[in-house]
């Protein structure tokens, strides 16, 4: 690789300079700043490990996810891990004057953010607002370059990269010329852009519903596109605390940080065991635990505003008069046409670190994967020695729980465990 050479040696004398004199350890990098980097990065603090964490605090939900968007998950669920006490979501709405809330209370992204930023000033306040341009392998160690130009030596290395890198398209839109024709969710952060358009969302799920409901309401003309039969919602909680309920209710369905029931409640603490199952069986529960579903705070939204065209796929799209003209599926074999201004995929979010171009090719190579997924051991280690994964690359390996803000905690104190003990290989 043209210039590999002295970019080892420039590494080498980095490393000499740093160790000369002493005996200190090059630092472990965390790249990623919202909750599941703020969360290892705070763990590592608190194990004593010399760390440098790098990116814009909550940037993805900053600049990825459509304002006016409400958190799925309920306060009890959405506290950012550490190992002291005080830095809770509730806490931090104590600090501003704010109320207790309980399961009734949908979080707006923008409380949310706010609460991310909040932690971050008080459990990462070394946090250096750069991007990390490439990883390399060094010698046994990883060479980083930031976008300052700077160059230095770690070493271990936490991804916390979050959604965005692996924003799904459907393989049947990929590679047509549909420029400025489709987007997905991920892209828009204010859908008053769209007003006045016909805009067709395409997917069942959360971030589908939501976004139909928003764009309805910054004076689009939405329709939903989904494969199901149907679109479902969620039950309205009866209680603002899961305790508050019947003991009845409690035991058929106990309450957990993804919702109640006995599979969520296994979902969310059993990651260790997770890991273990058929990759078969860790696909389909990834898929179908908490699968295409709007909040139950949604459906007024939706109900009654939004066209919804269920039991459709698109086949294809094409350009046609300034507009989009999409032919729809059905399982029977028939097809539908609808014309429409934009195409918006919620089509949520698959892991492939190939798309990870921070990481130099020879380290994707060495990385094992499972359908693109990198294998991970119980510490959240790669096949990679030093390199880990966490947050929505952790889930193929752990489970659902590692979608979610719950899954901070899981994760941060395994990363955390395996950085100070040392490189175990398991994947």
């Amino acid at each position: 690789m043209p210039g590999k050479t002295g970019f080892a040696a420039r590494h080498r004398a980095a490393r000499d300079k740093a160790t000369s004199g002493s005996h200190r350890r090059a630092p472990t990098v965390v790249i990623g700043a919202g909750p599941y980097g703020l969360a290892t990065a705070a763990w590592l603090s608190a194990a004593g490990v010399t760390r440098r964490v790098f990116g814009e605090p909550m940037e993805g939900w900053r600049t990825h996810m459509p304002k006016g968007m409400y958190l799925k998950s309920v306060p009890t669920a959405s506290s950012i891990s550490t190992p002291e006490s005080g830095y809770r979501f509730a806490d931090f709405r104590a600090a501003q004057g704010l109320g207790p809330v309980g399961d009734k209370y949908p979080i707006p992204i923008e409380e949310f953010i706010s609460y991310g930023q909040w932690f971050q000033d008080r459990r990462v306040p070394g946090l250096e607002r750069q991007k990390v341009r490439t990883v390399a392998a060094v010698d046994g160690r990883f060479g980083v370059t930031l976008d300052s130009g700077e160059e230095f030596l770690a070493e271990n290395v936490v991804v916390a990269t979050g959604l965005v890198p692996f924003a799904h398209e459907p393989s049947e839109l990929r590679g047509q010329a549909l420029d400025g024709l489709v987007s997905h969710t991920s892209q828009h952060r204010d859908l008053a852009q769209f007003a006045g358009q016909r805009v067709a969302v395409l997917g069942a799920g959360q971030s589908a519903l939501e976004s139909a409901a928003l764009l309805h309401e910054a004076g689009a003309s939405p329709t939903l596109i989904a494969r199901a039969p149907s679109v479902a919602f969620a039950v309205p909680p009866t209680t603002d605390r899961p305790a508050d309920r019947s003991r009845t209710t409690r035991i058929a369905k106990p309450g957990s940080p993804l919702g109640p029931g006995w599979s969520l409640l296994a979902c969310s603490y059993g990651g260790d065991a997770y890991r273990h199952l058929p990759l078969r069986v860790r696909t389909r529960l990834l898929h179908d635990v908490l699968g295409p579903c709007g909040a139950w705070w949604l459906r007024h939204r939706v109900e009654d505003h939004v066209s919804v065209r269920s039991g459709l796929a698109v086949r294809s799209a094409r350009p046609e008069n300034g507009a989009l003209r999409l032919e729809l599926a059905a399982a029977e074999g028939r097809t539908e046409v609808l014309t429409t201004d934009h195409l918006m995929l919620a089509t949520g979010y698959r892991v492939d670190i190939d798309r990870l171009g921070l990481l130099a090719p020879e380290i994707r190579r060495a990385v094992r994967t499972s359908r693109g997924a990198p294998r991970l051991s119980a510490g959240f280690e790669s096949s990679v020695p030093g390199l880990y994964f966490t947050g929505l690359a952790a889930a193929p390996t752990f489970g659902p729980v590692l979608r979610f803000v719950a899954g901070t905690g899981f994760a941060a104190r395994k990363v955390a465990g395996s950085v100070v003990t040392g490189p175990r290989h398991e994947p």
